[in-house]
């Protein structure tokens, strides 16, 4: 393939669909900062009812995962990223404006809603603009808006919520989504042959070359079939206890923090932001050599391990040494963000493009749920225990369970690619 289209494609497609990410994890993220500083006690909000408005966003997150993947895949994912924008933009506005606790209720649900097939869809976006061996570093630089929106993210509202309060830090960081929509919509083509600023040559060598890489893959007829083979069932539940840990971490971190003596919010606010400075460093690595090895499976279950080991010595550790179990829990921060590129590679490569992106929302609205569960049952330990050991072992053993899940599932997908091309040779 002619080296000015890889060139091209990273340049223009790859910050759009980075600060659209980084956008839509801003304007889910900043509740843990709102509850850690007013807006519980504002709204005169229980522990256990804050954690179910934290977790509230994954239920709606996990409902419409794949109606949003099938319309981007069949229709546009520019289209249904561009209204997506302007709804979450103004729902994450109108958080910092709500008086009562049912609106709260309302609001946080939609937005999980409406934000629910950004995800599938940027992942079936860029599956038609990069080839398999692109593919970990793409979504690894889509991905990569998670850690980098929460570290400065972290930051920005620690000081916000210190200046204007909680309800303006809302107000503040949820308008920059809608007026990104219209930037979006300006900039950004569903495919190749679309896009004006490349060739007619680079189109089809693109298009070419990723119409290729279809050949060696087993067909699946539809959504129904993609969804009863053994390795997506096994890469759905392992995502499910992957992000067990992952939003229980970061939803939670903040509070963690703040319960240390004599820890103020903006010191919160810049220790928070510390194991996502390791996680963006962990995900580069991880999804270059995956790419340059093509092997998916070696950059995912072995951080998951790690992840698990520094949550269960954090937790051994306890309040004793507040500064060594806050360096376990950046490990556990860095190393549970390190394998979402190459994880993410995976399914594109063992199911075809008609049910890939399908296949990708049903792991990610597993997700969603494991987010939910993560978020609320954290809180809830966090709360009813009046301490955080129980909840650091309860996303270690989630995170030790998506590592041997890991395992399982490539394997078992290796073995189902080997049959089918024994049968392919012996036709």
């Amino acid at each position: 393939m002619n080296q000015s289209i890889a060139k091209k494609r990273w340049f223009y497609l790859i910050p759009i669909a980075f600060i659209t990410y980084s956008l839509a994890y801003l304007d889910r993220a900043n509740y843990g900062f709102g509850a850690a500083s007013g807006l519980a006690k504002d709204l005169d909000i229980t522990a256990a009812t804050s954690s179910l408005l934290g977790a509230l966003f994954f239920l709606g997150y996990f409902f419409f995962q794949v109606p949003g993947a099938a319309y981007a895949e069949k229709k546009s994912a520019k289209v249904l990223i561009f209204w997506s924008l302007i709804a979450w933009g103004l729902l994450a506005t109108f958080t910092g404006m709500v008086t009562n606790v049912k609106l709260l209720f309302v609001i946080r649900f939609a937005l999980g809603v409406v934000e629910s097939a950004v995800m599938p869809s940027m992942l079936v976006l860029l599956s038609n603009w990069f080839t398999k061996k692109e593919r970990s570093r793409a979504n690894t630089f889509l991905i990569l808006g998670n850690p980098a929106t929460v570290l400065w993210m972290s930051i920005v509202s620690g000081y916000l919520v210190e200046s204007v309060g909680w309800r303006w830090m809302f107000i503040i960081e949820g308008l920059p989504a809608v007026l990104w929509a219209f930037i979006w919509w300006k900039l950004v083509n569903d495919k190749p042959r679309e896009a004006k600023w490349l060739t007619d040559k680079e189109k089809s060598d693109l298009e070419m070359q990723l119409a290729k890489e279809q050949e060696g893959i087993k067909p699946v007829k539809n959504y129904g079939e993609a969804f009863k083979s053994k390795p997506v069932i096994l890469l759905s539940a392992q995502y499910f206890l992957w992000s067990i840990g992952v939003y229980g971490f970061v939803m939670w971190l903040p509070s963690i923090i703040k319960a240390a003596p004599n820890m103020d919010i903006v010191t919160t606010g810049w220790l928070s932001s510390v194991p996502y400075i390791l996680a963006i460093v962990l995900m580069l690595t991880a999804s270059y050599f995956s790419d340059k090895t093509m092997n998916r499976n070696a950059f995912v279950w072995p951080f998951l391990l790690i992840g698990a080991i520094a949550f269960y010595a954090s937790y051994m550790i306890g309040t004793s040494n507040f500064w060594l179990s806050f360096t376990l829990l950046v490990i556990a921060g860095g190393a549970m963000y390190a394998p979402y590129g190459p994880f993410f590679a995976i399914i594109p490569e063992i199911l075809p493009r008609n049910v890939a992106g399908g296949a990708m929302a049903l792991i990610n609205s597993m997700g969603a749920l494991g987010s939910f569960v993560g978020a609320y049952i954290v809180g809830y330990l966090n709360g009813a225990t009046g301490g955080f050991g129980a909840s650091y072992i309860f996303m270690a053993g989630s995170l030790f369970l998506s590592a041997i899940l890991t395992i399982w599932a490539v394997n078992t997908a290796k073995k189902g690619s080997s049959k089918s091309a024994d049968m392919k040779v012996s036709a």
